[in-house]
């Protein structure tokens, strides 16, 4: 009798937690409708065009809706060596993605919310030159991914508490 109780309990004190999903309602959510209505600003540059696409593809940007918001995103996009051997080559690189992102609210101009995100990756230095450039674009297309969920994830979160 006394196994029974405590799931009962568990069951009963759970819907009090406060907890809700923040995507409830799927793509017919306030959430999702919110972010609908993001337009991302063209920013500069190769990982800008890369950044760019993400978050439209993350936001699901519709056409027919007008924006209430825009978002502008300046990005820090940085390769340092940091393995060395004692010929002074480098052996390893690390590729830092910082992203400062700014919603501001199309009808008053005001910024609403203005936070930054970023993420590294590690590469490695061989031989091959095109072997060490291939790493480098394809850390910064996993950078842009990554940072890109970061930022939807924080206006996610500000769509869900207007």
């Amino acid at each position: 009798m006394n196994r029974y109780i405590a799931p009962i309990l568990l069951v009963m004190i759970l819907p009090a937690c406060g907890l809700q999903p923040l995507y409830s309602g799927g793509s017919k959510g306030s959430v999702a409708a919110t972010l609908g209505t993001i337009s991302v600003v063209a920013i500069e540059g190769k990982n800008g065009w890369l950044m760019r696409n993400a978050l439209n593809d993350r936001l699901g940007t519709q056409n027919n809706v007008s924006t209430q918001f825009r978002l502008v995103v300046t990005l820090d996009d940085r390769i340092s060596g940091f393995g060395v051997r004692a010929d002074d080559t480098v052996t390893r690189e690390r590729r830092t993605l910082r992203a400062r992102y700014q919603l501001i609210s199309t009808a008053t101009g005001e910024t609403v919310l203005d936070a930054t995100a970023g993420s590294d990756a590690g590469i490695d230095v061989v031989s091959s030159e095109y072997a060490t450039i291939a790493g480098e674009n394809s850390a910064l297309e996993n950078l842009t991914e990554k940072v890109a969920d970061q930022i939807v994830t924080r206006l996610s979160i500000y769509a869900r508490g207007e």
